[in-house]
């Protein structure tokens, strides 16, 4: 079973990369996906699958997808040797260690969220859909070290507890989470949208002084609505 789990999460994790530069999320080698595999059948051994560091978005396949455990180490289960995992696997592994409701992480460096990263600015939440989507605004995250859990940590410490499914880590770039890998993809591309929409709107005319947050009780029915009433259930 835990065989075919991993190679579920490896195609799955595969086909959603294509979906980061189709967006416009990433440039180069730039951004990744991973996926929580549950092993039930065995408590405490949950894997994770992520993109290879530094290849290009062209050249990923199933098969090219590495499979670690939840301390971020490389599991020998037929990826070639020479594959060593995204640069931000710490990360991803800390916070499926420490976020047991999370199954799936993006990262990207899309232009209009890093934007806002790099003023250490959270995005507020002016918008019906940002209410939606995040149930208010996307927060701002810690600066952290790239390479080990550091960045993991300040996801963790932001985003636990909190509605958003998106956090900007300063100076850095957003990071998303989901209860699978695609609504993590979906919160990343409904991340970029956003802070791309208010950008826009504090530059009209008026300077954005008419550019104002939602009511709080506004945003929890809005949020309760989209969550649970919305879409097919």
């Amino acid at each position: 079973m835990a065989l075919a789990l991993v190679a579920g999460g490896r195609a799955e994790v595969s086909a959603l990369h294509a979906e980061l530069p189709r967006w416009g999320l990433v440039v180069w080698t730039a951004g990744n996906v991973s996926a929580r595999v549950r092993c039930a059948e065995q408590i405490g051994t949950d894997l994770m699958v992520i993109k290879p560091s530094g290849v290009s978005y062209d050249d990923l396949s199933p098969e090219r997808m590495v499979v670690c455990d939840l301390q971020g180490r490389k599991i020998v289960d037929g990826t070639p040797e020479r594959l060593t995992p995204s640069s931000d696997t710490a990360a991803h592994a800390y916070v499926y260690a420490h976020m047991d409701r999370v199954g799936g992480v993006v990262h990207t460096h899309s232009t209009y969220a890093t934007a806002w990263a790099a003023r250490r600015e959270p995005i507020p939440c002016v918008l019906t859909m940002m209410a939606d989507e995040f149930g208010g605004e996307i927060p701002v995250g810690p600066v952290a070290v790239i390479g080990d859990d550091s960045i993991g940590r300040g996801i963790v410490e932001v985003l636990d507890g909190h509605r958003s499914p998106a956090v900007l880590m300063a100076n850095h770039g957003p990071f998303t989470i989901g209860a699978d890998a695609r609504q993590a993809v979906k919160a990343a591309v409904m991340c970029e949208e956003v802070a791309r929409t208010v950008q826009i709107a504090r530059e009209g005319q008026d300077g954005g002084k008419n550019v104002q947050a939602l009511d709080p009780s506004l945003v929890d029915g809005l949020y309760d609505r989209y969550q649970n009433v919305y879409g097919q259930h």
